[in-house]
């Protein structure tokens, strides 16, 4: 099998190793030079374009950070929509309004491609373990083709229904990922100002009724979770701007359907000041130093 994959930053590089360490042929293209290196390093055909990189493949996944960056890789001037032969499938696990898929899809359908959307959860480190969860949006043929490709990526592959179904449902978990996060970054943080040791705490959280994936597998506090970002300064994880733009689009979709987002609300403001003390490449996690004296 021959795969195109277009975007292989921090999620999509390390979800593309694990193609190519099942023997996939893999094509790979991003704008980033140290990305492609990285890519070329671990045995991917380096593209000189998404379109390049289609020209050769049977399957197209993107990951890619906003729904204009998906758009121009399918439907741009070298849109890989134009090279892509009939039969072909493509999968778009970026994190996107609904919206957009289901009109990505329309058009690939009328050139006789299948495509669906599958988002993921389960951060950097679950990319790095072939551990993530897929979450599929796609008529049942387009699943039951997806699921053994996304198998070499991720542990749990669920079809949430139609198109746009995966992404109604990966918004819907980041925002619960994010209200998960600053309760974590609060009580970690509070639990230290007490005089707790943060290690005694986060023993306590993590076998009780607090633990959840943000206290256990990526907690933001420093040397609790060793392959945690929080132990590596929060580098190389899922970037704040990222979140801030999750919680922005289910705010969004919220406020379509008139439904309250509380919480969203005042967790997507806590993003919004990381971002705006130029924090937004650190990991999500690092929402912690909203709590801390040095940051005050």
């Amino acid at each position: 099998m021959k795969i195109a994959f277009i975007g292989l930053g921090n999620m999509g590089g390390a979800m593309a190793h694990n193609l190519l360490k099942a023997g996939q042929e893999v094509y790979g293209f991003d704008l980033s030079e140290k990305a492609l290196q990285a890519f070329q390093a671990a045995g991917g055909l380096v593209a000189e374009s998404p379109q390049a990189a289609a020209q050769h493949a049977d399957v197209v996944i993107t990951m890619l950070p906003a729904a204009k960056h998906v758009r121009e890789v399918y439907l741009g001037e070298n849109g890989v929509l134009e090279v892509l032969k009939a039969g072909s499938l493509c999968i778009d696990s970026s994190t996107i309004d609904p919206k957009t898929i289901q009109d990505l899809a329309h058009v690939a359908q009328d050139k006789g491609i299948q495509m669906c959307d599958a988002p993921v959860s389960g951060g950097t480190i679950g990319a790095q373990a072939g551990t993530l969860t897929f979450m599929v949006g796609a008529d049942q043929t387009t699943f039951d083709r997806a699921q053994p490709i996304l198998a070499y990526m991720g542990k749990n592959t669920v079809h949430c229904g139609q198109v746009g179904a995966g992404q109604i449902a990966k918004i819907c978990n980041n925002l619960i990922l994010g209200i998960s996060m600053a309760a974590v970054a609060e009580g970690m943080a509070l639990g230290a100002k007490l005089g707790i040791d943060a290690q005694a705490l986060a023993g306590v959280v993590n076998t009780s009724s607090g633990r959840c994936w943000s206290s256990e597998i990526c907690n933001p506090w420093p040397g609790i979770s060793p392959n945690a970002p929080a132990s590596r300064d929060y580098h190389d994880g899922f970037a704040n701007q990222l979140m801030l733009k999750d919680l922005g689009l289910a705010v969004e979709a919220a406020g379509q359907v008139q439904q309250p987002v509380l919480l969203g609300g005042l967790v997507q403001q806590l993003y919004q000041q990381m971002c705006l003390q130029g924090k937004n490449q650190l990991d999500f996690s690092s929402v912690i130093q909203q709590y801390l004296p040095q940051n005050n």
